[in-house]
């Protein structure tokens, strides 16, 4: 199979001291909310023990505004139960509409994966601003209003407080979650309204009011000091200036902290919040790097797109704003919060062939860690979401869902199930090969493991056979990096691990 070329200053990266230069403690995330809070216990468990297994650290979960709020004033009674208890008191919702978040929480947490709750809208009707008739179609995510976001973050804030007790469970404390974000991609019209307005800008004022306030409700009940991510920005963006059109993200990053090109203080609506409030607080700035079918190294034709490939474009736009205008944290730390590519088998429109998907999660994976700022590293799906059989078999309708996961919707594994559980990557330089790889499936401890190098010719001489290279795989996280010998002739390379079952990374053909 043909290998992706790395770019020479990132394989120079692998040579000199890497250690002192990635993200050797960063986080593997993982994102599958069909799988963790849409469908049964069971299910839901199952899926967590896949996740354990593969050495997830952390699970995002959307805990969608409308969701929680369903119901919560459908009659007379439910109104003035609500009005009475106020929005920032979960027992203003429906008890059942929180179960799903609690029970999440309680298993994950019993199998030793941490919850992260990007708590966003839309939201129910009175959370909005009412839509002019002109833009109807557009209610459902049109201008939310800031001061209600903030009140549901502080009810979820409460109920996952870690002192919360759960009237649905005995009155058992609901463990604490520490990690949070604001909002999911507020760059795109299908989460946020209106983007453009009179042709200018809208989604940025938005937001900005939307993360201030909402970062205050989780201040409020005791969440100052966790993980609270800025952003969760969307990729890709279009030329379009109406109120649904997509915005680029470093457009939308620019409009949002009010400054030009150059990252320096401009006007615009809504930037005395800077002065009123401060900076804009946040432990990272959260992205989705996807490249859709381009391979992790080759970046968008438009410079405002912020794909895998040019992350360091988006952390040189964040230092400039932060040196020009304090306006964001020196240094702002960037959390990859979704990243991951559908495949063909089984849609036929948006996939990409399994044995690639394979090898750019790996890719992806490795510019992550090259990357000292960034600081979490996200897969999106575990398991491909079933196609909607409403719609004709084999259309696009059809094959509508995510066909992400590296498990197939029927449970079996794609090659990728392997290559994010044990991820390996070689790279010809000179008359040697550069190596990285990661046991993620590995225990996070100051423990060191070990892996040994493989090597198998093309002309079938022989089977596997030790190249003599021995790694450490170490620094709390398990990455390994190193160089073995040119082999004697085309093949391929393979990493082991040293411990119980030998097993094995996916090969990488070489020579």
């Amino acid at each position: 199979m043909p290998r992706p070329v790395l770019p020479l200053v990132l394989l120079a990266c692998l040579l000199i001291a890497p250690a002192a230069r990635a993200s050797t403690t960063q986080l593997s995330v993982m994102m599958d909310d069909n799988q963790l809070i849409y469908r049964t216990d069971k299910t839901r468990d199952k899926a967590l023990d896949q996740m354990a297994a593969l050495g997830v650290d952390y699970v995002r979960v959307t805990v969608l505004w409308s969701n929680v709020a369903l119901h919560a004033q459908d009659t007379k009674a439910e109104a003035k139960r609500f009005r009475q208890l106020g929005a920032d008191n979960p027992k203003a919702y429906p008890k059942a509409n929180w179960d799903r978040y609690d029970n999440l929480v309680r298993s994950a947490q019993a199998r030793g994966i941490q919850v992260y709750f990007n708590v966003t809208g839309p939201g129910p009707a009175w959370g909005h601003e009412k839509a002019p008739a002109s833009e109807r179609q557009n209610q459902a995510t049109w201008m939310p209003k800031a001061r209600e976001f903030k009140l549901f973050v502080e009810a979820v804030g409460k109920r996952f407080s870690g002192t919360y007790r759960d009237e649905n469970f005995h009155h058992q404390k609901i463990p604490r979650v520490g990690f949070w974000s604001l909002w999911n991609e507020p760059n795109q019209g299908g989460w946020l309204t209106p983007q453009w307005y009179h042709g200018k800008p809208y989604s940025p004022i938005l937001y900005r009011d939307l993360f201030f306030d909402g970062r205050q409700g989780l201040v409020a009940t005791g969440h100052g000091k966790d993980i609270i991510l800025a952003g969760e920005t969307a990729p890709l963006g279009s030329s379009g200036r109406t109120e649904r059109s997509p915005m680029y993200p470093g457009v939308f990053i620019r409009s949002l902290f009010c400054v030009d090109r150059n990252g320096n203080r401009a006007s615009g609506t809504g930037c005395s919040d800077f002065t009123k409030f401060g900076p804009l607080l946040a432990t990272a700035w959260a992205h989705h790097p996807y490249t859709k079918h381009l391979s992790p190294t080759q970046p968008d034709p438009n410079p405002d797109a912020f794909t895998m490939a040019n992350i360091s474009s988006l952390t040189g736009l964040l230092d400039k704003i932060a040196s020009n205008t304090g306006r964001i944290s020196d240094e702002e730390p960037v959390a990859l919060t979704e990243f991951g590519y559908e495949t063909n088998p089984p849609d036929p429109f948006q996939g990409i062939p399994l044995a690639k998907q394979a090898d750019y999660i790996q890719l992806g994976d490795l510019l992550a860690y090259l990357n000292p700022r960034v600081i979490t590293q996200t897969q999106f799906l575990l398991r491909d979401v079933p196609p909607l059989t409403h719609y004709t078999k084999g259309t696009k309708h059809y094959w509508f869902t995510y066909q992400s996961g590296l498990l197939y919707s029927s449970g079996k594994p794609k090659p990728s199930y392997t290559a994010y559980k044990f991820p390996f990557q070689a790279f010809k330089s000179g008359d040697q090969y550069l190596l990285w790889g990661q046991l993620r499936w590995r225990p996070n401890s100051s423990n060191s493991d070990y892996v040994i190098i493989q090597y198998k010719p093309s002309d079938g001489s022989s089977g596997w056979v030790n190249t003599g290279t021995v790694l450490v795989a170490g620094g709390g996280r398990n990455f390994f990096t190193g160089t073995t010998p040119m082999p004697a002739g085309p093949g391929q390379l393979r990493a082991v691990w040293f411990g119980p079952g030998v097993p094995a990374s996916r090969p990488v053909s070489v020579g």
